[in-house]
């Protein structure tokens, strides 16, 4: 059984890298989002469980994530727009820190819907500006 598991990680792993390397910009800040509220969700019911392993490996990724996003930030262009997202990155990656050092569900699901509300706009997004 475990070699179908293993078979089954590798699979994703390929597929995972194959949608990566065939993904467009807007694409791939997408996918980034998806995989941060991935790790929360994840660590909020890692907390439910007392699973503190898990909550903290869970909390690290979406750290890391939130910080991939902060630095595909282009300040030149983004202007006002970019300063403000940096700082939202910055309380969001601050707020897993406190959710982290708390165990606190209510901060990870404040954090899970400030990323929605910013992944929301970024799918809606017009066609012209996605590149």
């Amino acid at each position: 059984m475990s070699v179908n598991l293993n078979a089954l990680k590798q699979y994703q792993n390929v597929n995972l890298r194959a949608a990566v390397e065939s993904a467009s910009p807007h694409q791939l800040i997408l996918m980034l989002f998806n995989g941060a509220l991935e790790a929360l969700v994840k660590a909020k019911s890692s907390i439910e469980r007392k699973d503190i392993e898990t909550r903290t490996q869970q909390l690290n990724k979406a750290n890391d994530i939130v910080l991939a996003l902060q630095d595909y930030l282009d300040h030149e262009q983004g202007g006002e727009i970019a300063e403000n997202l940096n700082a939202l990155y910055d309380y969001i990656a601050r707020g897993i820190a406190t959710a982290n050092r708390e165990n606190n569900p209510e901060k990870i699901q404040e954090l899970m819907n400030l990323i929605l509300e910013v992944k929301q706009g970024w799918e809606q997004m017009p066609m012209e500006h996605r590149q």
